[in-house]
This record gives C-alpha cells, sequence and structure tokens, in this order.
C-alpha cells in the first residue's frame, strides 16, 4: 500500500438471526487486520455494525411478539457483547437505524436521483424475502427456488423506483479490467465480469409493502431496498451526508471491504454502480473470503443420522477455548479465497501442536533456562563467544533479516494463513536451534557460559521479533510475552519493518502460566457432545380419533426409527391463493435455513395465530409439490371427532427447535 490510510469493513450483519461463526470470522478478520497496518502506523479505521430494517426483520419481530425497535435492540446488543468477548476492538459500531445512517442514505438517494439514474415505474417478480433480491423465473408460472436459502420466493407486484443498473454496464467492466486487484480473489472476479457482461438490468430499489425501512426523500409512501440501505453504510458512518461523524475526507476510498462469497454481488456489481451514479470514488478493494464447512459439511444445527450437529457453538468456544487460540485457528486454516473447515477436534489439535507444543513450549524452555543459568536477566552476545556459536546465531539472525518482506507480502495479500506459516518456519527454525545446541547440558558448566548466553540471546532475540510479528493475529498471547521478556511497551507499539537484531537492556524475564496450556482433549469433548446435543424428547402421543381402541396394530421399534420427528418453530404463516384449506408455514427445526410446509388447517387455524408456536414435524418426509410449492415436511395433528378437525401436537415445556422426538 502506497497511502498511509487504512480503512477495513466487514458487512453489517443482518438482525433476523443470532451471531455465529461466519459473522465473528469477518469480524476477526478485520479486527487482525486493523491491528496489523495501526502498528505499522497506518491512519486506521474498522467498522463493522448491523443492518436492522426489512421484511424479515418485520417478520422475525412479529414471531417473537415484540416491537421491531425492541426486537432488533436486543440482537443488536448479543452482537456486541459477544464480538467484545472475543476481544475484536470495532472503531464504530454503525446501526442502519442511526439518525445520522438514515440522513446519509436518504442524501445517497438524492445524489443518485439528481443525477438522473433513478426513475418510478412498476415491478412484478419473484423475491426472496431472506436474501432481499428478486429471482429469475425457471419454469413460466411458478416460483423459482432461491439457491442460497433453498427455499421457494414469493410473488412481489408493486410500484417501485428502479436504479438504471444496465447504464453502468461498460463502466463495471472497466473496472474490474484496469483495476484487477479492485474484487479478489481472480476466480470472484471472474465470475462478477460474467453477471454484468451477461445479465445487467436495471434494480428495483424501493418498496410500497415494508414498512419498517429508511424512507425514500420526497415519497414516504416508499422506503429504500434494503441493499442500497445497506450498502451505503460504508460512507454514512464516515460521515457522507450527515453532520455526526467526520472521517470521510480521510479515509474514503482508502477501503478493504471483507464479504463473504453469498453477497459478493451486491458489493462488487451494485455498489460501484451506485458510487458511479453519485460520482463518488469507488472502493479500493472488495475481497471475498470462502464460507465455513464443519467435516466437510454445511454447518447445521440439525443433528445427523448419528444424533450429532456440526454447527459450531459461540459459546462453546467461549467456554473452553481462548480467544487466541480461536483466532489462531480461524486465520491459519481459511485459505486465500476457499472454504475452510472447522470442527472441535481440529480445533483442539492446533491448539495443542502448533500453540502448545510450539510456540508456548519453545518460550516456556528459553525463559526457564534464563532464569535458571542467568538470575532472570536476558543475556547478550559476549567478546568470547566461541566463534561456531556466533556463526550458527548470526545465521538465525540473516534469516529472521530475511522474513519480513515475506511476512508482509502475505498480509499485504490478504493470504493470512500463508503469512501465519511464515511465522511458524521460524517457530521450527528456533526449536530446532535449541534442540541442535542443547543449552541445558551447559547449564553447570562455568566454561561454556559464553555458548550457552549466545544460544540464549539468539532465542529471546527471535521470540521477540515473533511477538511483533504475531501480535496482531495473537494479541494477548505475545503481550504476555513481551511482558515476560522483561521488554518495555508493548508489541503493539513495534511495527515489523523496524526491528532489528539488537542487544537486551538490563531485561528481567518474569514469570507466570504458559502461554498456551494444553487442552485435554478427551474432557473437552465430551463435555461438548454433553452440552451441545439436543435432549431427546417424550413421544408425542398417539392421534385421538373420538372412538374407542378395539384393536392394537403394533409396530417395531425399527419401524417408528425410519420416522424422524424434530421440533419447529413456526416463523411465518399465510394461506395459499387460490387453495381455501392450505397455508404455507416456514418452519425453523434447527437447521440453517428454515423448513417451508404446506398444510392442510387454513380452515382451522388464522395464520397470525400460529407464528411463534412450537409445533412437532417429520423431517425426512419427501418433498412434495402443491399449488406450485414445495413442501418439505409435515406436522403433526390429531384428528378429532366426526370432521377430522385438526389439533396441532405441541409442547408445554420449553423445547430447542430442531430437538429430536425419540
Amino acid at each position: 500500500m502506497t497511502d498511509r490510510r487504512f480503512y477495513v469493513t466487514t458487512p453489517i450483519y443482518y438482525v433476523n438471526a443470532r451471531p455465529h461463526l461466519g459473522h465473528l470470522y469477518t469480524t476477526l478478520l478485520a479486527d487482525t487486520l486493523a491491528r496489523h497496518y495501526r502498528q505499522r502506523r497506518f491512519e486506521t479505521f474498522f467498522l463493522t455494525g448491523t443492518d436492522e430494517h426489512g421484511l424479515n426483520i418485520e417478520r422475525a419481530a412479529a414471531a417473537a411478539n415484540r416491537p421491531v425497535k425492541a426486537h432488533v435492540d436486543a440482537i443488536v446488543t448479543e452482537f456486541q457483547t459477544t464480538f467484545a468477548a472475543f476481544g475484536l476492538q470495532a472503531d464504530r459500531w454503525i446501526r442502519t437505524t442511526d439518525p445520522a445512517h438514515i440522513a446519509g442514505a436518504q442524501a445517497l438517494w438524492r445524489q443518485v436521483r439528481d443525477r438522473g439514474y433513478i426513475y418510478k415505474g412498476h415491478y412484478e417478480g419473484w423475491y426472496c424475502s431472506s436474501c432481499n433480491e428478486f429471482k429469475d423465473e425457471i419454469t413460466p408460472g411458478e416460483a423459482p427456488v432461491c439457491d442460497i436459502h433453498l427455499r421457494p420466493t414469493e410473488r412481489v407486484a408493486e410500484e417501485s423506483y428502479f436504479f438504471k443498473l444496465s447504464a453502468f454496464r461498460e463502466r463495471l467492466l472497466a473496472f474490474y479490467d484496469t483495476q484487477p486487484d479492485a474484487v479478489q480473489p481472480d476466480t470472484r472476479r471472474n465470475e462478477v465480469r460474467s453477471f454484468v457482461s451477461a445479465n445487467l438490468r436495471d434494480l428495483s430499489i424501493s418498496r410500497v409493502s415494508v414498512k419498517w425501512g429508511i424512507p425514500v426523500p420526497d415519497d414516504p409512501a416508499h422506503t429504500m431496498y434494503v441493499w442500497f440501505d445497506a450498502l451505503s453504510n460504508y460512507i454514512t458512518a464516515l460521515g457522507y451526508g450527515n453532520a455526526v461523524w467526520a472521517e470521510f475526507d480521510r479515509f474514503w476510498p482508502h477501503v478493504l471491504h471483507l464479504v463473504g462469497k453469498d453477497i459478493l454481488r451486491f458489493h462488487a456489481v451494485y455498489w460501484p454502480a451506485f458510487l458511479m451514479a453519485a460520482e463518488l470514488p469507488l472502493p479500493q478493494r472488495v475481497f471475498s473470503h470462502g464460507m465455513w464447512l464443519s467435516g466437510g459439511r454445511k454447518m447445521s444445527k440439525t443433528p445427523d443420522a448419528s444424533g450429532r450437529s456440526n454447527a459450531i457453538d459461540l459459546s462453546v468456544l467461549r467456554r473452553h477455548f481462548a480467544n487466541d487460540v480461536v483466532r489462531y485457528f480461524c486465520l491459519r486454516e481459511m485459505a486465500y479465497g476457499q472454504d475452510g473447515d472447522f470442527t472441535y477436534e481440529a480445533l483442539i489439535d492446533r491448539a495443542n501442536g502448533d500453540l502448545a507444543s510450539g510456540l508456548g513450549n519453545l518460550a516456556s524452555r528459553v525463559l526457564t533456562l534464563i532464569r535458571k543459568a542467568f538470575d532472570g536477566i536476558v543475556p547478550n552476545v559476549p567478546l568470547d563467544a566461541p566463534e561456531d556459536a556466533r556463526a550458527a546465531a548470526a545465521a538465525i539472525a540473516e534469516r529472521f533479516a530475511a522474513q519480513p518482506p515475506v511476512f508482509l507480502a502475505h498480509i499485504e495479500r490478504l493470504a493470512l494463513n500463508r503469512a501465519l506459516e511464515a511465522a511458524w518456519e521460524l517457530v521450527a527454525l528456533l526449536d530446532k536451534y535449541l534442540s541442535d545446541t542443547t543449552p541445558w547440558k551447559l547449564t553447570g558448566d562455568p566454561a561454556a557460559r559464553p555458548r550457552l548466553a549466545t544460544i540464549l540471546h539468539t532465542v529471546a532475540e527471535g521470540l521477540r521479533h515473533l511477538a511483533v510479528w504475531l501480535y496482531p493475529f495473537l494479541p494477548d498471547a505475545t503481550t504476555a510475552l513481551w511482558h515476560r521478556l522483561g521488554l518495555p511497551g508493548q508489541p503493539a507499539a513495534v511495527a515489523p519493518e523496524d526491528l532489528s537484531w539488537q542487544r537486551f537492556e538490563n531485561a528481567v524475564v518474569t514469570d507466570g502460566p504458559g502461554l498456551f496450556p494444553r487442552l485435554d482433549k478427551t474432557a473437552i469433548m465430551s463435555d461438548i457432545e454433553a452440552t451441545t446435543q439436543p435432549a431427546p424428547a417424550a413421544a408425542p402421543p398417539a392421534p385421538d380419533t373420538g372412538q374407542p381402541t378395539t384393536e392394537t396394530n403394533y409396530i417395531a421399534i425399527d419401524d417408528f426409527a425410519k420416522v424422524e420427528l424434530r421440533v419447529g418453530q413456526v416463523i411465518e404463516a399465510e394461506r395459499v391463493p387460490k387453495a381455501d384449506k392450505l397455508l404455507r408455514l416456514q418452519v425453523d427445526v434447527g437447521e440453517a435455513t428454515p423448513r417451508q410446509i404446506l398444510a392442510g388447517i387454513a380452515q382451522y387455524y388464522a395464520p397470525e395465530t400460529l407464528i411463534g408456536r412450537k409445533i412437532v414435524v417429520v423431517a425426512n418426509l419427501a418433498p412434495r409439490k402443491l399449488r406450485g410449492f414445495e413442501s418439505n415436511g409435515m406436522l403433526l395433528a390429531a384428528s378429532v371427532g366426526e370432521q377430522g378437525q385438526p389439533v396441532i401436537a405441541t409442547f408445554t415445556e420449553d423445547v430447542p427447535n430442531g430437538a429430536r422426538l425419540k
């Protein structure tokens, strides 16, 4: 980077769900980069926040039976508390309900409108409320299934304002071609370029059916399309269009947008086009990182055939693992632009291998020897040190001097896993140096004292360098190591490129617990499995037909085991058009996305009375299509009286969504 300013952003997180590993990772990545550039004395600004408008938020609040603002306030607090617990330190938390943001988003709208790129029209199409995007129709007259949320879209027909996205095709293609680093990795830029080349149409950017949103300037019957609202946060949080903040001229467009690949199109197509229309500078870089899998599979709260869920619970991470352990694993396992695999077992293995047996053990051995042989004073290389000892120490120093350009280049490219690999090459180098020189055998020999001092100084100096390089990745452990070495100040205040091999000035090592205590894998995994798996629930009662039972039709336990019954919670419910008996339900059964289930109960249950209710769902029933909608499951109900009136099976106690009935 030639400019000494660095502005890093995460997506603002949509408050229709609790914080999860994906949210944590992107924020952790941004936090690490902000610490790194701040350490190198770049003028640095780190932004994160929450996206709080839209139809999904309205529905989630209704399902929770809370006012919308109270609902979003509660979830925002959970996000902020969670990130703070993991030691993540943003410079600003932007909320799209902030008055300053609202003023800024409306200012951007006016600027785009006044330049002739917004017009009013009428829109009719298939809309996914979860990703806030219209989807192309595949089969004429049939709702396309959202490829992200894997459920049918909704038909929307209403007056709308449109953004002239089609007018920016050539300018966007030129942007990608002349600034190839602006969208990374290359594979993602190529995907975006292909989309713009083939599929750029004007974009509907307002709703009259959504009330929870920012009013369109001069036409409050419309609210802004949630992505126009949300994307503008990157400049409104710097003071664009408002008088609350004043960082816009300092930091825009020196920005790195960190996003998941599922929202790349919004950031690499829509956002640059909005800025072009407003005649504002374009962002320097949009980086799309991979997604987290677990055990090679997409994460889901729903237990598999063995009864286990593969989702990673943030509360479990906080309970069992130090923040630096979580940071290291995430940053080491997620390769540049690729998906990563996260399991508790792999996390423990990394912690015990690279951290406890690697860096932690190296530091412990050296500090112990310094205390034992030199009364805790870190030695320097004496004038009478043997030539072979000097030569070996010089080779270590030369290797360390050659590593910073490699280390920094990996970070500039956002290949943080490679930067850590480069650092751990030096951990291994120092460890081998200790093994080859066996300083513990020299502590009782006065004649070997110059050789011993040379060895311990070399490793202590290597640890000082590593504490500086690794500070952004492991802020707690490296700060502790710095103080154990008796060094003044903080590693955060030393730029990696300013390091040189030098003498210690009367540094006295201090005692303390190991940097990375070994983890008891058996005990931790036993506790995780005991506390994260859904508790078995009682089997549902047999349906009451209203008739006395005259015969018992027994089945084997294997027959019953074939039916997968799970606890679900209704989060959306509505009537199916032109179908008197059908309701269309969105049911949370503990999976990444809700299930769509069609039920023939519309004559007996009003849709609004079902929202928030816990029900029993047959989860492994083959999907089937009804009235153009796919139903993925069946709810259980008793059939009562001569008319067979359905009475939905439910629970008198609170049970988690996705729990299996046995």
